[in-house]
Formats: C-alpha cells, sequence, structure tokens
C-alpha cells in the first residue's frame, strides 16, 4: 500500500514536470509565431476546451478501464503531443493550426491523467489519510506546473526552441512507466450500458447527494470569482502595487508558499476541525482576503502576506472538496463523479475571466476584487447552511448503508 502510494506521487512528479513545460512552452512558442491577440486567444481556447468537452466522457473511460492503465494512456499521449511539438520546432516549422492542435491534445492528457490519479488514491491510502494524500498531490501539481517549471522553461527555450518539448517527452515516458508499475484492484466494469447512460449515472450521484451537490455549487462560485480576480492580477500588480516584472514574479511566489505551508498541516487542521468546520473557515476567509487585497494600502509586502494566507485557506477547501468526493462516492462510480464535478465546477471560468475584465474596465482594479468578494460571501453562506457537520454525519450514514 505505501509502496503504491509513493510511485503515484513519483508519477505525479514526472507528469506534472511534462505538463508544465508544455503549458510553459506553448505561449511562448505562440509569440515567435504571431503576436495577433484574437490568435494568441485560440491558444488558450484550445488550452480550456478540454475540461468542459471531455471531462464527463473522461470519467466514462475511467470506470471501464482499469485506471493505472488509464493513466498510463493520458501520458502516452502526452509523449506524442510534446514529440511533434518538439520536432515541429526544432525544424522551424511551427505554426499557429499545430500549436492550437497541441494544447488541445495536451489538455485532453491532463483531463484523463487527473481523473485516473483522483480516482486511484482511495485505493492507495487509507480514508482517514484522505486530506493528506491530496494535499500532496495539489503541493505537487501547482507547485511543479506553476513555480518550478515555468522559470525552467525561458532557459531551455533559450538552448533551442524544441528544447522544452524533448524534455518533456522524455518526463512524460517516465511517468508512463512509474504508472504502469502501480498495482491496481480496479476492474473494468460492466460495459453491456451505454455510454451516455453511464455519463448520467455519475451525473445523478453528484446532483442528488445533497452534500455533493452544495460542494459543487460553492466551487462553481469560487472559481468564477477566483478566475475574475486572476485574469486582473498582472494589471493589479503593475498599476496599483507598481511593481515590475521582478516583483510580479515574487507575488506569485507567495502563492506557492502559502500552498506548500498549508499542505504541511491541512490533515492536522481537518482531523482537529472536521471537514464542515474546516470548510466553513476556509470560505469565509475567502471573503476575508479578497476584500482585504480590495481595501488594503498598495504595500507589496502586506499584498504578499494577504496571498499566501489566501492560499493556504484554499488548500484547506480544495482538499476536504476532493476528500469528500473520494468518501462519499461508490468506486464503480468515482471516475464519473470527479470529472463530472469538474466540468460542472469549472464550467463558470471564462465568465469569471470576462467579468474580470469588464468590471476593471468600467469601474477599477480593486472593483475587481470587491465582486470577487462579494460572489465568495454568496458561496459562505451557503457552506454555512449546507455543509453542517450534520450534513456530513447524514451523508457518512448514507455511504454506509450503500
Amino acid at each position: 500500500m505505501t509502496s503504491r502510494w509513493v510511485r503515484l506521487q513519483a508519477v505525479a512528479v514526472s507528469g506534472s514536470s511534462a505538463e508544465g513545460l508544455m503549458l510553459a512552452a506553448l505561449p511562448l512558442l505562440a509569440v515567435s509565431v504571431t503576436t495577433d491577440p484574437r490568435e494568441i486567444s485560440l491558444l488558450n481556447i484550445a488550452g480550456q476546451a478540454p475540461w468542459l468537452l471531455l471531462s464527463l466522457f473522461a470519467g466514462v473511460l475511467i470506470d471501464r478501464v482499469r485506471r493505472t492503465a488509464v493513466l498510463a494512456w493520458a501520458y502516452a499521449v502526452q509523449i506524442g503531443a510534446a514529440v511533434v511539438l518538439a520536432a515541429a520546432a526544432s525544424a522551424h516549422v511551427l505554426s499557429l493550426p499545430v500549436l492550437v492542435v497541441v494544447a488541445f491534445v495536451v489538455t485532453s492528457a491532463q483531463v484523463l491523467g487527473d481523473g485516473a490519479s483522483g480516482a486511484l488514491v482511495p485505493e492507495l491510502v487509507e480514508p482517514e489519510r484522505l486530506a493528506h494524500a491530496n494535499a500532496r498531490l495539489t503541493v505537487i501539481d501547482r507547485g511543479v506546473v506553476q513555480f518550478v517549471v515555468p522559470p525552467l522553461t525561458g532557459f531551455l527555450l533559450a538552448v533551442g526552441a524544441g528544447v522544452p518539448a524533448w524534455l518533456a517527452a522524455a518526463c512524460a515516458l517516465a511517468a508512463l512507466l512509474l504508472a504502469r508499475r502501480i498495482p491496481s484492484e480496479s476492474r473494468t466494469v460492466a460495459t453491456t450500458t451505454h455510454p451516455l447512460r453511464d455519463l448520467s449515472a455519475g451525473l445523478r450521484h453528484l446532483v442528488k447527494t445533497p452534500l455533493l451537490r452544495s460542494i459543487t455549487i460553492n466551487v462553481a462560485l469560487g472559481s468564477f470569482a477566483a478566475s475574475a480576480g486572476n485574469s486582473m492580477f498582472v494589471l493589479y500588480a503593475t498599476q496599483v502595487l507598481h511593481v515590475g516584472p521582478v516583483g510580479y514574479g515574487l507575488l506569485l511566489a507567495c502563492l506557492a508558499i502559502g500552498w506548500v505551508a498549508s499542505s504541511f498541516v491541512v490533515q492536522k487542521v481537518v482531523d482537529r476541525l472536521g471537514y464542515s468546520w474546516s470548510m466553513r473557515f476556509a470560505q469565509s476567509f475567502g471573503v476575508v482576503a479578497q476584500l482585504l487585497i480590495a481595501v488594503v494600502p498598495p504595500w507589496p509586502p502586506l499584498v504578499a502576506v494577504v496571498l499566501m494566507s489566501l492560499t493556504a485557506t484554499v488548500l484547506i477547501w480544495n482538499v476536504c472538496s476532493q476528500s469528500s468526493r473520494q468518501r462519499f462516492t461508490p468506486a464503480p462510480l468515482l471516475g464519473r463523479v470527479l470529472t463530472g464535478h469538474r466540468a460542472l465546477a469549472w464550467g463558470l471560468t471564462p465568465l469569471g475571466a470576462l467579468t474580470g475584465g469588464l468590471v476593471a474596465a468600467h469601474w477599477s482594479l480593486r472593483g475587481v476584487w470587491v465582486v470577487a468578494a462579494a460572489i465568495q460571501a454568496v458561496s459562505a453562506v451557503l457552506v454555512w447552511f449546507t455543509l453542517s457537520p450534520a450534513a456530513f454525519r447524514r451523508t457518512e450514514l448514507a455511504a454506509a448503508q450503500a
């Protein structure tokens, strides 16, 4: 059991390194092909589309096939995308259509890999250790993809346009080989039913379980609010805080510090407070933090402290949210529930980014965070009413009876 969990962490490190290299290299290579904002936006759309278009069907596949096999397939797809990008960049034949297709394929592999990995966790760790395990995987993914690999990618591109993609292919190959060495208890479930019926069964469980439905609604609201703020953060940093590229990078690093610091205590927090109070605290502090960003004096160190505190509590929420789906979903449905939640909860993210831009244009950059805090406040009220300790007890009892 322990060795399988260690292997899954190794898969996460290798796979996240491959994803991070590709996701960081694609926009930089796109700028070398075109500077038209409309064409660059196509790359972003292609990179986000699989989360909405493929998540539900990926869940059906994850529940029908051995999950370690799906994980390996995801990295095989990623290897193919990386080799195509590396070859095109090395041969100096890059074009926008190639970049768009590669971006779509990379994220499609990410949809499969994240879903399969999340469905594997309950097999590899004890129920009381789910919070710790999910925190560890989240920190690995966020730390590698968002903060460790991107600076390295810039140096690699200076060596050669195809170098980051070749290295990504090697990392994805390592992840594939490691994934194949994880024994899985998952067996192929009955495939006599139509895939659409399987898909609807996962969504029914997600929607008809009051606790999971409430979590999904709150994640959708939180994603909308966070997307509004994140889309304007670079302008907030440069125009309100008056920091340059280095200062902006340091502020982003503070987000990582919050994630990492919280990962060491999240299990203790959940053990001490329970899931209900942990999620209530995290959501309520999110409102306070976003209001502080809107009203504090433009002093970067103070904003940095707020950002670290915000991401620390966001990690607590995310861990409790993911662990709740894993705890209260039957194993044969887990892949569909995890990916269904992601499709429903993340569907408002593009609208959040659009809202952030409109608020900044017609009101102010600080106003974006006021709006985000207001949306977060609605979510916090729902959390206090719907994610009570009694609600968790009822769901635990129903899951035990099922």
